[in-house]
């Protein structure tokens, strides 16, 4: 009876974690973000909600001890990596070469366009 509810309790967690990804827009899901990221709760990353709530209403964003506009500032973030924004866990690089720099500014606008 336990292995049949822990296997009930996975699948279920399963089921929810597939509809939250499919939620999630396709460059999203392509660059890996949903790995770390969901939209409304913290995984490894904090929910993409909480990072549009952090940032609404800001109009620059410091990355490595300098200010820049804000949506260039987070591609910079997400491209490179870093820690310190949301504790310790640090964020790996998604594009260190810079070769999906649209793809990346795309899904930047597209979680600070979630505050409401």
């Amino acid at each position: 009876m336990k292995s049949i509810i822990v296997s009930m309790t996975v699948a279920g967690l399963m089921v929810a974690g597939s509809a939250m990804a499919a939620d999630m827009p396709e460059l999203a899901k392509k660059n890996n973000c949903v790995a770390c990221h969901a939209l409304d709760k913290k995984l490894v990353g904090p929910a993409f909600m909480d990072v549009a709530k952090k940032y609404k209403g800001a109009t620059s964003y410091t990355f490595k001890g300098k200010e820049y506009p804000l949506v260039d500032g987070l591609v910079m973030k997400v491209s490179q990596g870093g820690s310190g924004n949301w504790g310790s866990m640090a964020m790996t690089p998604n594009d260190p070469a810079g070769k999906k720099q649209d793809q990346i500014k795309e899904l930047v606008e597209f979680v600070l366009g979630l505050a409401k």
